[in-house]
């Protein structure tokens, strides 16, 4: 198994692993979402005078919609369907004077999920120079060959991997780095599951790891469950077809970098 897996699961298992990962991933809920008074006052119009149209043609002015239904995110792509599709409308509208106004104001102003926070909240442990050194820009990346971590968004680090280090996946990253004169690329997750959608993100990290031809250390920046001892299909495919990828918790990734 590879060095940093290993080390990884020993520190998941043998220490403080998720008190520490906290200063990683600190996964404290947003506050309350604000809810703009301009347009409450107009849902709390629509919804007195039960005029269905306005009502959800209101809400959905508003960064988060009370119910969670499989039809809304097409009514808020494309408004002019609730003209055609009274039923429809009509079907939401029950559910929401179901609800009356009160649920549907705090409903409104929810927290952001945790796991829509996450992906934001390695960049900024890196630019707490957890790694000893402060993120900088591409020009000042390019500038020297020093070791240097890049500072920018998935999309801008996929686009200087692309062109300087021939990466040709059409994903984007969270990490770019050099030291000692080699480029490191990779992906940071936090799986906080088994099955569905964090085998996705688990799979979806492997996939870099695999991508061929790109001139610089391939890793993968996982944390979470994968390393809970067991028989889980997660943790059985990290160390079966995985074992020799570097695949690494982020509290070892300083480790690895400085012994490049």
């Amino acid at each position: 198994m590879n060095t940093w897996t290993q080390m990884s699961i020993e520190y998941a298992n043998q220490r403080s692993y998720l008190d520490d990962l906290f200063q990683v991933y600190p996964t404290i809920p947003d506050g309350i979402r604000e809810v703009n008074a301009e347009i409450w006052g107009a849902v709390e119009k629509a919804f007195k005078r039960k005029n269905n149209e306005a009502l959800i043609r209101e809400l959905l002015k508003l960064n988060l919609f009370p119910l969670k239904d499989s039809y809304v995110a097409y009514l808020k792509r494309d408004k002019t369907a609730m003209a055609r599709n009274p039923r429809t409308v009509n079907r939401l509208c029950g559910r929401l004077y179901e609800l009356g106004l009160d649920k549907i104001y705090e409903r409104c102003g929810e927290p952001k999920e945790t796991n829509r926070q996450i992906g934001p909240m390695f960049r900024e442990w890196l630019r707490k120079k957890s790694l000893g050194l402060s993120p900088v820009g591409v020009d000042k990346f390019t500038a020297d060959r020093k070791d240097a971590v890049l500072d920018g968004d998935d999309r801008s680090m996929m686009d200087f991997a692309r062109d300087e280090l021939n990466y040709r996946r059409d994903k984007g990253l969270d990490f770019v780095a050099r030291f000692n004169g080699k480029y490191v690329i990779g992906e940071a997750k936090f799986l906080t599951a088994f099955g569905g959608h964090q085998n996705a993100q688990f799979a979806d990290a492997m996939s870099t790891l695999r991508t061929p031809d790109v001139k610089a250390e391939k890793i993968a920046i996982l944390d979470g469950v994968l390393y809970i001892n067991g028989k889980n299909k997660l943790r059985q495919t990290l160390t079966g077809n995985y074992a020799g990828g570097n695949i690494m918790s982020a509290l070892v990734l300083r480790n690895f970098l400085y012994q490049l």
